[in-house]
């Protein structure tokens, strides 16, 4: 049964068409993937479909009824929205969370017993195999456990008939992805409608029924999914034909020059950390969600403590705690949660670029407005952002232009070493592939060496000269990538290493 629909959709922002004529229609009992690049209108289709935004043109029906109507405002309460970016509460305990707003969650009452929430939380954490303490602050679980807190919270709403998820994945372990799909499929027998995005091809196949693909802001294709293969959806994104085989990999790399020697470092979540990287090559890093790799290189750039070790940048001993200097020296750190640590998502491109070159566009103590301007328009040709002008708002930007802005101010500021922590998170097949090519132009042509953590194995075999796993906070195997197989790093990520030594042992 119809029970979600939206007709010829159109949605226009200032220099941009979002939406055009689009149309798209879902069942209950059936789980729609919604497919396309970075920018090609997913994000202002979900504003839609969940009230946020008004379209210009088109209309949308909730169980039949329509739904923009001031008077039948109430049926977007039928539609829950899980989002991709973490977006709840961190000074507030879980089983607040959980339960917010408290009237969707069937707590009537004006004043909310806190026991009884606790009580009410524990089953669903159970249910999302959230194992932490109901009365523990969100900022002290981890990012994986906050990811199905925001997924839990969705289903609590008493009055949905409708579910969202919106790249839902990108911050699980591996068991919460599972967890995830599991309740994704018992919610498919209770009369619900599903809508599945995700840049992640392998997910779509295994957990869709359908999919319509959406292209600069146009429907280009549907189908169900048991009909079509990667090839079909890829080319239906990008209208063109992506190898996806194809691999990235610095052809130029040093061995026998060592920019960065790492010995014994210990920090919060990982110990006895050792390696080196040398020049013009592309080092990764692997392992599972909550392993330690990003801690590794934030402790290395200065934002967390470290414990013991030491690191040589250049051959000389390295300062810890001083992100300041570590910019100076030449290492930039580009972290995983680029909207929160990435971007100043309120100001404009041209202020985004231009306020890591302060030094390079200003005349003593005032800004030249003429240098900023061709700077940042320099960076914008030269990484290939798409922007309708410097003056939008960054956060209006996709998640692969976001990305092209750090990466190409960073670029401007003469890095040494480039630390990407998760860089295509969120970000589509096409925009992937333009990254890796810039990675590797970046090594390649300008000498830079590049750490790569990435959670996606595929990833990282396609543009890592080498690859260094972390299983429990602990280094287990570094591979030269060309002479390993797939399977080698997986057990290794897994810990089977570990667990066969120690059966041995025993």
């Amino acid at each position: 049964m119809r029970i979600l629909e939206a007709h010829n959709i159109t949605k226009s922002f200032p220099g941009v068409v979002a939406l055009k004529d689009v149309s798209v229609a879902f069942e209950t009992k059936k789980i729609h993937g919604i497919i396309g690049e970075n920018g090609a209108g997913k994000s202002t289709l979900v504003k839609i479909l969940t009230g946020i935004y008004q379209p210009d043109k088109g209309e949308i029906l909730i169980e039949g009824k329509e739904a923009i109507d001031h008077r039948n405002n109430k049926l977007f309460e039928k539609v829950t929205f899980v989002p991709q970016e973490l977006d709840i509460f961190q000074n507030m305990t879980v089983a607040e969370n959980l339960f917010i707003p408290f009237r969707k969650s069937g707590f009537e009452d004006t004043f909310v017993n806190m026991r009884k929430l606790y009580r009410a939380a524990i089953p669903w954490l159970e249910k999302f195999n959230i194992n932490v303490d109901p009365n523990n602050l969100v900022k002290n679980i981890s990012i994986s456990n906050q990811q199905l807190l925001q997924v839990a919270r969705a289903f609590v709403n008493k009055y949905f008939k409708i579910i969202i998820l919106d790249e839902p994945t990108t911050s699980l372990t591996m068991s919460g992805t599972t967890c995830l799909f599991n309740a994704i499929r018992k919610l498919k027998t209770e009369d619900k409608a599903i809508i599945f995005i995700s840049h992640k091809l392998d997910e779509v196949f295994d957990i869709c029924d359908e999919i319509t693909v959406l292209r600069n802001g146009e429907k280009v294709g549907y189908s169900r999914i048991k009909d079509i293969d990667r090839r079909w959806v890829i080319t239906k994104m990008s209208a063109r034909d992506i190898n996806e085989e194809s691999t990235f990999r610095p052809k130029k790399r040093k061995k026998e020059d060592i920019i960065l020697e790492v010995h014994g470092l210990s920090g919060l979540g990982f110990s006895n950390i050792s390696f080196n990287l040398h020049k013009g090559e592309i080092l990764g890093f692997s392992g599972l969600v909550g392993a330690g790799r990003s801690e590794i290189m934030q402790t290395i750039f200065g934002l967390l403590p470290v414990k013991s070790g030491n690191v040589k940048f250049e051959g000389k001993p390295w300062k810890f705690g001083n992100t300041n200097f570590s910019i100076r020296m030449g290492l930039f750190y580009l972290p995983e949660e680029r909207k929160r640590q990435g971007i100043l998502p309120l100001l404009s491109v041209q202020h985004n670029i231009g306020i890591a070159l302060i030094d390079k566009i200003s005349n003593g103590l005032v800004i030249s407005s003429l240098k900023e301007r061709n700077l940042v328009e320099k960076v914008i040709s030269s990484y290939d952002i798409k922007t309708p002008s410097i003056k939008r708002q960054i956060i209006y930007l996709s998640g692969g232009n976001q990305q092209k802005v750090i990466i190409g101010r960073a670029m401007f500021c003469m890095p040494k070493i480039l630390i990407f922590d998760e860089p295509t998170k969120g970000i589509d097949v096409g925009t992937k592939n333009d990254l890796y090519r810039m990675m590797k132009k970046i090594v390649d042509e300008e000498g830079i060496s590049i750490i790569l953590v990435s959670s996606e194995l595929e990833e990282l075999l396609r543009c890592s000269n080498r690859i260094i796993t972390v299983y429990n906070g602990e280094k287990v195997g570094e591979f030269e990538t060309e002479n390993t197989k797939e399977s080698e790093i997986l057990n290794s990520i897994l810990g089977e290493n570990i667990k066969n030594s120690t059966e041995s042992i025993l």
